[in-house]
């Protein structure tokens, strides 16, 4: 299958709440370059949890928006892609057909999924709901983020073909063991076997089995 994605990218700005972000972002038509730490001229404003090799990427499925736009009708404007601030947007793809450690050839590129996106409180304000991070990781609606395993051009006419399966843990199963289970080794020690699992989340399930409890999500969720 080829899955034509939609591109975009963006610059850091201030919200009215005073938080930098490079959500908002703009579609690219085109070719662009592809690098190690993502597409050229696009930024991340909190690089400890945004960016870098094992987060070059974002991709959010389009066919969620109609989801959001169903739940809450007021704001179905608001609920197209790239309003999630998403790098890649297509149809086709989702948590469910999409697993840990795929490899995707995109244009000359190549990238390979390293985990779920971790919803953030930067979402509420976008959407000006309180707790629509935590609407977003219940639901399991969250896209994954990739790694750039081969930097090459890509763009919008360059479709996303699946080149190699290397792990049997969709991104929907990543998001129930990380998210809604309760506490559970087997399970993290099957997502740490998960090859190319990013490292953050190899460091998070590391230490949930150290430390044997899950850790708060309320920072990240709702960050004052």
């Amino acid at each position: 299958m080829r899955y034509f994605p939609s591109v975009f990218i963006g610059n850091i700005t201030t919200t009215a709440n005073g938080f930098s972000s490079a959500i908002t972002k703009r579609l690219v038509d085109g070719h662009i370059k592809l690098t190690s730490l993502g597409l050229a001229g696009d930024e991340q404003a909190e690089k400890g949890f945004h960016g870098g090799p094992d987060r070059a990427l974002c991709h959010y499925p389009q066919e969620h928006y109609h989801y959001w736009s169903e739940q809450f009708p007021q704001l179905a404007d608001l609920f197209n892609a790239p309003a999630f601030g998403e790098n890649i947007s297509t149809t086709g793809l989702t948590e469910e057909n999409v697993f840990i450690g795929d490899i995707y050839q995109w244009g000359d590129a190549l990238i390979q999924v390293t985990q779920p996106r971790s919803p953030c409180y930067k979402l509420n304000t976008v959407t000006d709901i309180s707790d629509f991070s935590q609407l977003m990781q219940d639901s399991g609606f969250c896209g994954w983020l990739y790694r750039v395993i081969s930097p090459g051009e890509v763009g919008c006419h360059h479709p996303l073909v699946l080149r190699s399966r290397n792990s049997d843990i969709s991104v929907k199963e990543a998001i129930a063991i990380a998210f809604h289970m309760p506490f559970d080794e087997e399970s993290y020690r099957r997502l740490l076997a998960a090859a190319g699992l990013s490292a953050s989340w190899c460091k998070t399930m590391q230490l949930r089995l150290q430390k044997q409890t899950i850790e708060s999500f309320d920072r990240r969720l709702f960050k004052k």
